[in-house]
């Protein structure tokens, strides 16, 4: 794949920029981090050669200045909101990162429970953190908030929340997802900062829209376009552009409650043009890194195509709103994008067709297509992935990989063991049992180092897949579609 991002580049202007900002105010910056910290695969899709841990490398380049808090919603816990590129919940996301983080060495302060109401689920969240000895705070709902100003900067506002003792020039406020009450905790602790004599900062770092691209630049479309669950919407930033003359990009929600966090943050700093518009508040360098405007032009069309398959399939599912479903499709319409422009889709249906099975298929480096359909004893996926592989190692099509002394306990598992209804070998069967005949197998050995090489192809499915199969495909790297049809009349498992 071509390179269209400058990673070192970014993560080096990235680091700057934070810098100059902590510098603006009294050595105390609380930083919005928007966005993904970890396997941030949207950007690393749309932007070719962005690292999807860069944010964390920028992170790792001002460690010592900085430490981390996280922020979750017990709304999100109670209704146990779900991760969709990991099939995770928020809360089980929380943890999974902070292990990672203190991994690194980074500086992990605490985690904030915000909207608390008395969920139980979010009760059992804190007993699990405390009892793993991590600080753990409670956010009520604020007081008078969004329109009574007074209110919400006295004590009885933001003052009603514990302050939570920072040591840092950079605390980095970060979530699993959005909504999860990372602003109200950053003006919290300005709040209380200000009380104590401490000239902090607020600023926000969000990847995208990247506000010095066009409008309608196809990265900006593919963020719309990700995002179309949730209604944002991009638009030219108007505060920036009747103070500056300057046109940049924003999105809607940041530029609907703009005139509210000015009128906070004026009261809580006593500076009526501490920022001058939503623009202003971001620290985001990622359109520096652009270096091939083209590759990324290319790539976040190729974005907007597999977000519609989401969507479609997800409104299938029952998973999306009608609402969601047209507004992905008018973003293809907008913007002229084709479904014919993802190669892969073809020799999917026509696999899927030609076998009457459903089928999947495989876009190689170099432009090859590899399918597999599925059969008694295997999904399509599993199917196309030991085909990849088998071309990728030059291994002939009729080699056995699978030794069926190695298949037979696993099928007999499946079926008397687990008493599974479906005995067919899932994709994540299938590896299991490639890993075990590569100790004794050398050819099967070199098909499994090949697995690597799968990171990053696109792939796509006749028919929705089972959540195992999308799941296992998500952790190989591969870039899965599905046409948005079941592949069985089954209701469960799909």
């Amino acid at each position: 794949m071509k390179k269209g991002f400058d990673n070192a580049l970014y993560v080096k202007l990235q680091s700057e920029k934070i810098l100059e900002r902590i510098r603006k105010f009294d050595n105390k910056l609380y930083l919005e981090f928007g966005g993904k910290l970890f396997d941030d695969m949207h950007a690393f899709r749309v932007l070719p050669g962005f690292e999807s841990d860069a944010k964390c490398k920028i992170l790792l380049h001002l460690k010592d200045q900085s430490e981390i808090i996280f922020v979750i919603s017990a709304a999100d816990l109670e209704r146990n909101k779900i991760r969709a590129d990991f099939g995770i919940p928020y809360g089980t996301d929380v943890l999974r990162q902070i292990d990672k983080l203190r991994g690194l060495g980074l500086n992990m302060n605490s985690v904030v429970v915000t909207q608390y109401e008395g969920q139980s689920a979010a009760d059992k969240f804190i007993a699990k953190l405390k009892g793993h000895g991590l600080k753990t705070y409670i956010h009520r709902k604020t007081k008078g908030y969004p329109t009574e100003v007074d209110i919400i900067v006295s004590d009885e506002g933001y003052g009603a929340n514990p302050y939570i003792e920072t040591v840092k020039p950079l605390v980095v406020v970060t979530a699993p997802g959005p909504g999860s009450g990372k602003l109200a905790t950053c003006l919290s602790q300005l709040y209380h900062e200000y009380k104590r004599g401490v000239r902090a900062g607020y600023a926000k770092f969000e990847t995208f829209p990247i506000w010095n691209l066009p409008l309608r630049h196809p990265v900006n479309v593919a963020y719309e376009a990700a995002t179309a669950d949730l209604g944002d919407v991009n638009m030219i930033d108007p505060y920036h552009l009747e103070t500056y003359g300057i046109t940049t990009v924003n999105y809607n929600r940041d530029i609907e409650c703009f005139p509210i966090v000015k009128s906070i943050l004026s009261k809580i700093t006593g500076d009526e043009n501490i920022y001058n518009s939503p623009t202003d508040m971001g620290v985001n360098m990622a359109g520096y890194g652009i270096v091939d405007d083209e590759v990324c032009r290319e790539a976040a069309r190729q974005e907007i195509i597999r977000r519609y398959y989401k969507i479609a399939c997800d409104y299938k599912t029952g998973n999306v709103t009608a609402d969601a479903f047209e507004r992905i499709r008018l973003l293809m319409n907008e913007n002229k994008i084709s479904i014919d422009e993802r190669a892969c889709v073809k020799p999917a249906l026509e696999k899927a067709e030609s076998s009457g099975s459903s089928a999947v298929a495989i876009g190689l480096e170099g432009g090859e297509f590899v399918t597999g359909k599925s059969n008694k004893l295997m999904t399509a996926c599993a199917s196309a992935v030991l085909n990849a592989v088998k071309v990728l190692s030059r291994i002939a099509d009729d080699m056995l990989l699978l030794s069926p002394i190695v298949l037979a306990p696993i099928i007999q598992l499946k079926k008397e063991v687990l008493r599974e209804d479906r005995i067919k070998l899932s994709l994540g069967d299938v590896l299991t049992a490639l890993s075990i005949c590569a100790a004794t197998n050398p050819i099967a050995e070199k098909a499994m180092n090949m697995l690597i090489r799968l990171r990053g192809c696109d792939a796509h499915s006749s028919c929705i897949l089972p959540e195992s199969d999308q799941g296992m495909m998500r952790k190989l790297g591969i870039n899965m579609t599905c046409e948005p049809e079941f592949g069985t009349k089954d209701l469960y498992g799909f």
